[in-house]
């Protein structure tokens, strides 16, 4: 940190910057460490593993809030939930290993892939439509021998919703990548949960939304792991951020009946495309490329 401050200083602008990040990300449907891990690791003088072990954390503990809730309104499906976990979070342990690896040697490479990671995320927030109800025909094997399927009551139709899901094996094969781009990064998976639930396996998006929150919760937390046992999750930075993104939840929650959400989420892209591409120059300018 810097030694123009006070040791407060920082961890202050940290808890201001994580409440706005809080209400931009529920306005914009996106998970808090997504806009958390390139922003603070491009704009503030944390390194890299630090923001990526305290962006898990921001990640996790919104979907640790919102999982018992989403499970006993039945919006979250374990039967759906548990092999995407396994393979996400299997792979994010993978992809936390290979980042803090990495790290050591060749932190300016970590950098660069955030950065352009980061953009590719910005590109699919911003052309990604979802489906209220995707139609499904036939489920396919696996879907059947794991008995994904179910029943939900939803309140805007007044009626029970019957769902089930196609493309299971290609959509595993999704969340193994999901998984180790969180894991290596940091990033949470909100941002492609939902698709790949949603328009991938066609799941209603109400499911698609809940399922994605619970899905969350076992992601984050085998990835944070690796950074908590590799001593990459500090207190000063970690603290400030998490109750900053819980109170600008709260916040934005209320706020978002008031709000665009075409233009949050320009905004959001916006800040997306900005630090992913800070986030590459400071990797070429680490790694000396750029002289």
């Amino acid at each position: 940190m810097s030694a123009e401050y006070t040791w407060w200083f920082w961890p202050l602008v940290l808890f201001v910057l994580t409440f706005v990040l809080g209400i931009l990300a529920v306005m914009a449907g996106v998970g808090g460490g997504v806009l958390f891990v390139p922003i603070v690791g491009t704009y503030f003088p944390f390194h890299i593993d630090f923001v990526r072990g305290a962006g898990l954390i921001v990640a996790l503990t919104g979907a640790l809030a919102a999982g018992p809730g989403l499970l006993r309104c039945n919006l979250a499906n374990l039967r759906l939930a548990m092999p995407c976990a396994l393979i996400a979070s299997t792979f994010a342990i993978i992809g936390g290993i290979i980042g803090l690896m990495l790290s050591k040697d060749y932190a300016w490479l970590i950098r660069l892939l955030l950065g352009i990671t980061v953009i590719l995320i910005a590109i699919v927030i911003l052309k990604a439509k979802r489906a209220e109800f995707p139609e499904v025909k036939e489920p396919d094997s696996l879907s059947k021998a794991l008995g994904i399927m179910g029943i939900y009551y939803d309140e805007a139709l007044g009626k029970e919703v019957e769902w089930k899901i196609h493309r299971t094996p290609q959509s595993l094969a999704i969340f193994a990548l999901i998984g180790i781009i969180a894991g290596m990064f940091g990033l949470g998976a909100g941002w492609a949960n939902v698709p790949v639930l949603n328009l991938s396996m066609g799941a209603p998006l109400k499911i698609a939304t809940g399922t994605s929150k619970f899905l969350l919760s076992i992601t984050d937390t085998s990835a944070a792991w690796v950074y908590i046992n590799g001593g990459r999750v500090l207190p000063l930075i970690t603290v400030p951020s998490v109750l900053g993104i819980m109170l600008g939840s709260f916040v934005g929650v209320r706020v978002l009946a008031k709000a665009k959400p075409s233009f949050v989420k320009i905004v959001v892209v916006a800040m997306l495309i900005l630090a992913g591409l800070s986030s590459i120059y400071k990797g070429l300018a680490q790694g000396g490329f750029l002289g």
